[in-house]
């Protein structure tokens, strides 16, 4: 056989591979990625937009930007921020959500110097809070808020410098003492892509200690995860200290319980909630 007829085979031979790749291709919706077995509830839960927040500083064409990056350790500052649109726009109108149209949430990369706050928002449509960073360290500030019904979490990172210790996550407790109050957490064990119960109850030497509303409920409740510090959305009830989330994955989480007694005092209680799978 001549050399060129030895090529015009070889030619033939790949159109007919290209073919057949062509049509298996088309048969295969590659833009679906199956789950293993036992896996589907965990992935679903997982990729939920709405159970995790906070992980970047844009979202559906909104972007925090923080006026500033840096800090004094110890020193009260102003944190400016604004929320800007797709076109570069400085976004105006916010929903009222837990009473409040603005919650400005910032807590160290170890989960220590939890702080929540209430920014003022200017004529210019942009907004600040008076804060301070007690200790060095980086920390993430979460702007959450909602427009147009659509509820965000956007998230940046402000740095203090210094000398920087970082503290373990607490291991987990059903109870905390804060502010003289004994703080209990019921609800049993929690398990990835399940929707976990949580209930708090607040005591003094024993005895049942009267909360006042707090944010339009008995209490606020922040959920992060350990490692990225993912937000998750809490729903409180409005007649107890009973809150209702699904955690995404297994791992630690860390729970900042806000709650307000009836001498007008707001406490924050903090525990360490494990999560299995």
């Amino acid at each position: 056989m001549s050399t060129l007829a030895r090529l015009g085979g070889f030619a033939a031979l790949l159109a007919l591979v290209f073919a057949a790749a062509a049509l298996a291709g088309g048969l295969v919706d590659l833009g679906r990625v199956e789950p293993a077995a036992g896996d589907q509830g965990h992935d679903a839960a997982e990729m939920s937009p709405r159970t995790v927040r906070g992980l970047a500083v844009g979202e559906n064409g909104l972007t925090l930007e923080l006026a500033r990056a840096t800090a004094k350790q110890g020193e009260p500052m102003r944190l400016g921020f604004r929320i800007a649109g797709g076109r570069g726009e400085t976004v105006r109108d916010f929903d009222v959500e837990h009473a409040r149209r603005m919650h400005l949430i910032v807590v160290r990369r170890d989960m220590t110097g939890f702080q929540h706050l209430h920014p003022v928002q200017g004529p210019d449509g942009t907004w600040s809070v008076p804060v301070t960073f007690a200790r060095p360290g980086s920390y993430r500030v979460f702007a959450d808020f909602s427009v147009v019904g659509e509820p965000h979490t956007l998230a940046g990172d402000v740095t203090v410098d210094g000398t920087v210790r970082s503290r373990e996550l607490p291991a987990p407790a059903g109870r905390v003492d804060v502010d003289g109050l004994r703080v209990a957490l019921t609800g049993g064990t929690s398990r990835a892509g399940d929707e976990s119960a949580l209930t708090f109850t607040v005591t003094r030497h024993g005895q049942p200690v009267a909360i006042r509303d707090y944010l339009g409920a008995k209490g606020h409740l922040v959920a992060l995860r350990r490692g990225d510090l993912a937000f998750l959305h809490v729903h409180p009830d409005e007649d107890r200290l009973r809150f209702t989330s699904t955690f995404p994955t297994a791992g630690g989480y860390r729970l900042f319980l806000q709650f307000r007694t009836g001498d007008g005092v707001l406490h924050t209680a903090a525990f360490t909630r494990e999560v299995a799978r």
